[in-house]
């Protein structure tokens, strides 16, 4: 299986959403590791637009939940109905049991609902009373959230999101690409149709995920990569000022992502074998969310991206 199969998508995808190609090989490499993304911009950046171009892609059930502060865990998970014909209660599936679940504005949703998204995002299963429901094999969350606005939202906890695999910054397009979109909104007001291509099958894609995963990784930069997130745990064994900025460091899931998608970045860009350029490209997406920012460092302007930029200019590359 090569990269050339998934083309037809990526060329769908383009066709939707002009520019943003972090956001778009950020999906393609989820697709790939097996992983949720969690996708942070300012409104109006085709966040959306991209999620629901990918599911037009993609050979499965997509379901778009708009999360806002009175939702509640079962409307995600589903519950238990009383059919009276039957005289017994019948499970009804909630929006989690779709193989493409979009939480549009995951933020503005209270802890309750997002603790419903804990064990189905981790264990792929989710219980109801005292029953144990497994999710599709091809399963993946794509949350949106507004980093600025702050009324009626709520802060992710961290356990939520460590269970994602990536965090994705979505910026401003350029001037040329502002320029595409006005053409593109043209188009659509005149009702010009875009055909989807024919949808990636899920045998498919499970077999590209395979390949991915052969993809062959050195020893000696499994052993980088655990640096990579060592040094998030302690870094005053290399710097005294990243120390200063970094409160608490990376999980064992950093480490474990961090290997999976560089095999994903490494089969996307066509090479047989991960470089440390691969695993320098993808790590500020698998660490944005994992490391917290000391009280000081926020003080002072620093983000967890400047943090990043310094650990990768100090840990050697073997």
């Amino acid at each position: 299986m090569t990269p050339q199969a998934l083309e037809p998508l990526r060329k769908h995808i383009g066709s939707r959403v002009i520019g943003q190609q972090n956001l778009v090989d950020g999906m393609l490499i989820c697709l790939l590791a097996d992983g949720h993304l969690l996708v942070e911009g300012m409104p109006g950046l085709a966040k959306t637009t991209a999620v629901n171009a990918l599911s037009e892609g993609l050979e499965g059930d997509f379901h778009r939940v708009q999360f806002t502060p009175d939702l509640l865990p079962s409307d995600l998970v589903g519950t238990d109905i009383y059919r009276h014909e039957k005289a017994e209660f019948e499970f009804r599936p909630g929006p989690l049991f779709h193989n493409i679940l979009l939480a549009d504005e995951v933020n503005r949703a209270s802890a309750k609902v997002q603790a419903a998204l804990l064990e189905a995002m981790g264990e792929r299963q989710i219980t109801v009373g005292q029953k144990t429901y497994q999710l599709p094999e091809l399963f993946m969350v794509l949350a949106t959230q507004n980093p600025v606005e702050q009324e009626g939202t709520y802060q992710l906890p961290e356990a939520q999101l460590d269970r994602f695999l990536m965090q994705v910054v979505v910026s401003y397009p350029t001037h040329a690409e502002e320029l595409e979109i006005l053409e593109l909104d043209h188009n659509r007001q005149q009702a010009v149709e875009i055909n989807p291509p024919e949808p990636l099958t899920q045998n498919t894609l499970f077999a590209m995920r395979k390949s991915a995963a052969d993809i062959f990784l050195d020893p000696k930069l499994n052993r980088y990569i655990v640096d990579l997130v060592q040094a998030t745990r302690k870094p005053e064994l290399y710097d005294k000022e990243m120390a200063r900025w970094c409160r608490f460091g990376a999980s064992p899931r950093a480490t474990l992502a961090l290997a999976r998608c560089a095999r994903a970045r490494a089969w996307l860009d066509g090479d047989e074998f991960v470089s440390p350029g691969h695993i320098q490209k993808i790590a500020p997406d698998i660490l944005r969310h994992r490391v917290l920012l000391s009280f000081e460092a926020e003080a002072e302007g620093i983000t967890t991206d400047d943090l990043i930029e310094r650990l990768l200019s100090l840990v050697a590359i073997p």
